[in-house]
């Protein structure tokens, strides 16, 4: 138990000290916010600091801190280190800059971030990229959900009922003005998800339930023997590090009304985040007594939306089930929602469509969510697969394009370029040693015959390990060469 309070006063030790130092790389001023320069009642809509900041928690915490906290657990308490480091040092400076930048360039969404720092042609990839990506996330946030509303209510309302009725939801909160629906109810929610994790963590915490110490059990400890690396950076996403952040945050850097708020809102939201993903990875190991009880009851129940709502159950009971529904149906819906919401302002920027006519935002509304209808046949499991990837790729661009930001304003790049390089490693190590990847051919072309499992990860990692590392090291040279090598002049982009 006593890992699990050090971890917690970790991630509170980070946002009161390495925050400060971050929002120094880029500090706050007294100019006017896109919000207050010229609000559209659409989706520059000025918000109060508490507000926009359960809105920012709310959009980024949907399945991922507590699936990804989950599957991660497997792993044992070394995930403990993951999440607070990478919360502090990986996922605080992504979320910060991908906001801040947002805000400093009128509410740009990352994809054209990216563009005015990478170049063009990363410009195009990270516009494909990220709808790809939003579509994913969004069909994901109402798979899940439904499922347990499908669960939990009469046989009639099966699964298919309950995705139509997200889908309809998800529409009107994309097309609608942020204020309408996501300003109203959000803050409910986010105070909603904020009380089910102190119920769960007070609940182990209280309860008769060990928490290992990670001194007694530093090693893998994955029932099925999977290695830590790359698998674990990756299934741990949105509780540590997480690319859908920076799609996300430019939301909100069309609403902040003061530059001084970008601290609390983008870093903040992110540590609270990580704080949700270490109560979650403490109660999968606690509440089924280790590893392997914990395996055996992800295996048992009907995914993970169910063994979330019987974690509840088990340290709350039936106010568990009350919390269980807001946490594993409201909160990915509002992910969800925004996903969508996300991918419209990315297309809009993209193809530079006004979004205050309500029939524009109608086009761009209509194809996203027929998309999201068709992958919702696609099976979870597969989705949330290449949604992991994808998710910690655009955080090494987002984080990229941070690095080069620094540069160019003549400032310290090294808290966004030593992520950036060490989540390059992860991303392409990952994608080459993985069942969905290219792990498959490259296993067989190493061991000379079809593998499965962890002997399968096992042959590929003998070419994905070492060729993971030789793409980080070439982005770091790359960034090197292209920027600091030069002694690049101090052309700030106009965020100055």
């Amino acid at each position: 138990m006593l890992t699990f309070f050090i971890a917690l006063l970790a991630l509170g030790a980070g946002f009161m000290t390495y925050s400060f130092f971050v929002e120094r790389l880029l500090p706050p001023d007294g100019r006017d916010t896109p919000a207050v320069a010229h609000p559209d009642g659409v989706d520059y809509i000025p918000l109060p600091l508490w507000k926009a900041f359960l809105i920012q928690l709310l959009n980024i915490a949907g399945l991922g801190p507590i699936f990804g906290a989950l599957s991660g657990a497997l792993w044992g308490p070394v995930v403990y280190f993951w999440i607070v480091l990478g919360t502090i040092f990986a996922g605080g400076v992504h979320d910060y800059f991908s906001g801040m930048l947002s805000e400093r360039h009128n509410g740009a969404s990352i994809s054209e971030i990216v563009g005015i720092y990478l170049g063009p042609k990363m410009k195009m990839v990270m516009r494909v990229f990220a709808v790809v990506l939003l579509v994913l996330i969004g069909t994901t946030f109402s798979t899940g959900p439904a499922g347990l509303l499908a669960l939990l209510t009469p046989e009639k309302l099966n699964l298919r009922f309950w995705l139509t009725i997200i889908l309809i939801y998800y529409f009107l909160a994309t097309l609608l003005p942020i204020d309408k629906i996501i300003g109203r109810f959000y803050p409910l929610f986010g105070a909603a998800l904020i009380f089910m994790c102190v119920g769960v963590g007070g609940g182990i915490v209280a309860g008769d339930y060990a928490l290992p110490e990670i001194w007694d059990n530093f090693a893998n400890l994955h029932p099925r023997a999977l290695p830590i690396w790359p698998l674990m950076f990756i299934t741990v996403a949105c509780g540590a590090i997480s690319g859908f952040h920076a799609t996300q945050s430019p939301m909100m850097a069309r609403c902040i009304t003061s530059e001084y708020q970008g601290r609390k809102v983008f870093y903040g939201a992110m540590v609270a985040e990580g704080v949700i993903a270490l109560i979650w990875a403490a109660a999968g190991v606690s509440v089924y007594n280790g590893t392997q009880g914990l395996w055996e009851a992800t295996t048992k129940l009907a995914g993970q939306s169910a063994l979330v709502y019987d974690i509840c159950i088990k340290v709350l009971g039936s106010m568990g089930g009350v919390l269980a529904m807001v946490g594993v149906i409201v909160c990915p819906i509002t992910s969800g929602d925004t996903a969508f919401r996300s991918a419209r302002l990315t297309l809009a920027d993209w193809f530079g469509i006004d979004q205050k006519p309500r029939a524009k935002r109608l086009t761009l509304t209509l194809p996203l969510l027929l998309c999201g209808a068709l992958l919702s046949n696609v099976n979870f499991q597969i989705i949330w697969r290449y949604f992991s990837w994808s998710n910690q790729t655009l955080a090494m661009i987002a984080l990229w394009a941070a690095a080069v930001f620094l540069r160019k304003t003549r400032r310290n790049f090294w808290p966004a370029a030593i992520p950036a390089t060490f989540m390059s490693a992860v991303s392409s190590t990952y994608i080459l040693v993985a069942p969905e990847g290219f792990g498959p051919a490259i296993s067989k072309m190493v061991s000379g015959e079809a593998l499965s499992g962890a002997a399968a990860i096992e042959a590929a990692a003998k070419v994905g390990y070492p060729a993971g590392i030789i793409f980080a090291l070439f982005c770091f040279v790359l960034f090197w060469l292209k920027c600091v090598r030069p002694n690049v002049s101090d052309d700030g982009e106009g965020v100055e």
